[in-house]
């Protein structure tokens, strides 16, 4: 893939190669590290190998472990690339390895683990693969990186909806050895990357620090308002129908979604401000996530899941390439803030749901209550983006 070498030393890669490597990496990384669990957890529970109470604290690991990955991943910008790597085998291994679990100890802690890795893909990931591109002129290109997560999530969930009837730990084994080839494919892409150099960054006006804190908050804000649908879609729908060819399909409809708007925006709206488009994917968000409160029927599910999973990944998208065009020299910090702020977000939707409870009261439930909390701080955040003219970035792209 490495075409020649810069003139400060590092080497120089085909835009179309960077992207494919983005791809890749994040759709091993998030829709199969982070999401497989998503389709997973019903059958799970169907074969008895887990129960409610242990699918949510598998789940809260995985949310922590995403956490703590995203704190630590500011620190290992300077092999990105390598440390990109290892962490998509270690992806690998930890989905592969929930296959052989017997205890639920031993089960949180691969999904804690997993958290770990696949911010540190996603951080590490976005991080190199935008200066890439950035560096050959091909920055618009960037958006396409993202449906690799749309992607990895629809590949996952279909695999589950087709492999439905087969046991869940055969199906952890099968998204194991995909993710196992991901990683080897992005692996023998650059295999002889250089480290990079580190940068020294210059120190942040106040004005501008206000405006990172406010992008934290929403990306906070998505975390929080997407997890919801993101986590109780599938099992929400096999309460309504528990034939998992049908209930099953609520989660590659969502990842298809995501592919679909992502391919939608990076031709019709590729020079658009990142902070509007932002708002209103995080608008349109904030009505998926409000359908289980309105109702919960199959059909209400379905649009619930193509609105949100249609938003999802612009949101992701347009937030992180506007944290690369502020921090244009060392996005990775600013990149590991805000994926922070989108793990303390996501981790305190599923403890609201657990503290409120799952039986209804006067037709509320944890559920219904999270999920309207989520859509008025989704809609909140999108209005500060829309309103918020005083950009320090003078003309994004």
């Amino acid at each position: 893939m490495a075409t020649g070498a810069a003139a400060n030393g590092d080497a120089s890669f085909d835009a179309r190669d960077v992207v494919a490597v983005g791809i890749v990496a994040l759709a091993v990384a998030m829709g199969i590290g982070r999401f497989a669990f998503t389709p997973l957890m019903p059958l799970m529970m169907r074969d008895g190998s887990i129960d409610a109470a242990t699918g949510a604290k598998w789940a809260a690991a995985n949310y922590v472990g995403y956490l703590v990955g995203s704190l630590v991943a500011g620190r290992l910008g300077r092999h990105s690339l390598r440390n990109l790597q290892w962490a998509l085998l270690g992806v690998a291994a930890s989905t592969l390895s929930i296959a052989f679990v017997t205890t639920p100890v031993a089960g949180a802690t691969l999904r804690f683990a997993a958290g770990v890795f696949s911010a540190w893909v996603l951080i590490l990931g976005s991080s190199w693969c935008l200066m890439q591109l950035s560096r050959t002129g091909d920055g618009r290109r960037g958006t396409w990186i993202y449906t690799g997560v749309g992607i990895g999530i629809a590949v996952a969930g279909l695999l589950a909806w087709i492999g439905g009837r087969q046991p869940a730990w055969l199906l952890w084994l099968e998204l194991g050895l995909l993710a196992f080839g991901g990683a080897g494919y992005v692996i023998r892409a650059v295999p002889h990357a250089p480290a990079e150099r580190l940068v020294t960054v210059a120190r942040v006006p106040a004005h501008e620090k206000r405006w990172h804190a406010g992008l934290v908050l929403c990306y906070a804000a998505f975390g929080f308002g997407y997890i919801v649908p993101a986590t109780f879609l599938p099992t929400l729908a096999r309460a309504q129908i528990d034939d998992p060819l049908i209930f099953g399909l609520v989660w590659p409809m969502f990842g298809l979604a995501s592919v679909a708007s992502l391919a939608i925006a990076a031709r019709s709206v590729p020079t658009a401000p990142r902070r509007r488009v932002w708002a209103v994917a995080q608008a349109i968000m904030a009505v998926g996530t409000g359908m289980p409160a309105l109702d919960q029927h199959l059909g209400s599910l379905a649009v619930g899941a193509v609105l949100v999973g249609g938003t999802f990944m612009i949101t992701t998208m347009a937030g992180l390439q506007l944290a690369r065009d502020l921090a244009p020299t060392n996005p990775t910090p600013l990149l590991a803030r805000m994926t922070a702020g989108f793990a303390v977000g996501q981790i305190a939707g599923p403890v609201l749901v657990g503290l409120v409870g799952t039986q209804a009261s006067r037709g509320w439930n944890g559920v219904t209550l999270t999920s309207i909390a989520a859509a008025a701080l989704l809609l909140l955040s999108a209005g500060w983006l829309w309103r918020s003219d005083r950009s320090p970035i003078a003309s994004p792209r």
